[in-house]
């Protein structure tokens, strides 16, 4: 965890860091004397304890220039002056801490900010995995969830439908026009006997497309359109890229 002070009394400073260090012996401290140190810093903590009265750029100033870049650090005013409040809204702020303030309060504010960081973190987990479809399965009498994200491709053989995973192997009675509904627009049916994950395709050509873990076979028909939509598929990955 990173804890960013800014600053411009020394002293200030210095008694903020000694009370973090206390509470989170291993959190990292970075110091800025200035707005402007800060922002020349290009770091990037997941809290800042902002003082908003300094000399040359104020407060106020630098965090509506460092939310620019740093849309989740989490911000709190330190100052003494409670007028600037509202303003505080405007930038995002978790808190605003009107000197002097006791080690209680401190601890108090630091303490649920630290709880928001990891619910933040919490939160950022658990969408990710949902993100991912999974499928149920049945197999040897056992119901197994497979994330689809770690299916390289699916094949048909004597009516079984075998998913080849990143790690194993698995085999269910089951339809290939149900699995290719469910597995969505990363994953093209080249052949009627295989549904490819774009994601582990390594090279192809009219005929074979060549994964990590095996080949698929290509209808000749079909190889038009499956380079169109291999094409789309690399997009709409760069678009997320992008985004993120």
């Amino acid at each position: 965890m990173q804890i960013a002070i800014c600053d411009d009394e020394q002293e200030i400073s210095n008694m903020l860091e000694e009370k973090v260090k206390r509470l989170y012996p291993k959190s990292n401290v970075l110091l800025y004397l200035s707005g402007e140190e800060l922002l020349l810093s290009n770091s990037c903590p997941d809290i800042l304890l902002l003082d908003i009265q300094m000399e040359g750029k104020n407060g106020m100033e630098t965090a509506r220039e460092f939310r620019k870049s740093h849309k989740n650090t989490i911000l709190i005013f330190i100052t003494a002056f409670e007028e600037y409040v509202f303003q505080a809204f405007d930038v995002g702020a978790f808190h605003y801490l009107v000197k002097p303030f006791d080690d209680v309060k401190f601890e108090e504010i630091l303490r649920n900010a630290v709880k928001e960081l990891q619910d933040r973190k919490n939160r950022k987990i658990t969408n990710s995995k949902k993100d991912v479809p999974s499928l149920l399965v049945t197999t040897g009498g056992k119901h197994i969830a497979v994330d689809l994200e770690d299916v390289i491709y699916a094949e048909v053989f004597d009516r079984k439908v075998i998913l080849h995973t990143t790690h194993m192997d698995i085999e269910y009675y089951g339809k290939m026009k149900e699995l290719q509904a469910k597995a969505g627009d990363d994953f093209y049916r080249p052949h009627r006997a295989y549904l490819v994950n774009f994601k582990y395709i390594r090279k192809y050509d009219a005929t074979t497309i060549y994964l990590e873990k095996g080949q698929a076979l290509m209808a000749k028909q079909n190889y038009k359109e499956f380079v169109k939509s291999y094409l789309r598929y690399n997009q709409r990955k760069e678009r997320k890229n992008g985004i993120e």
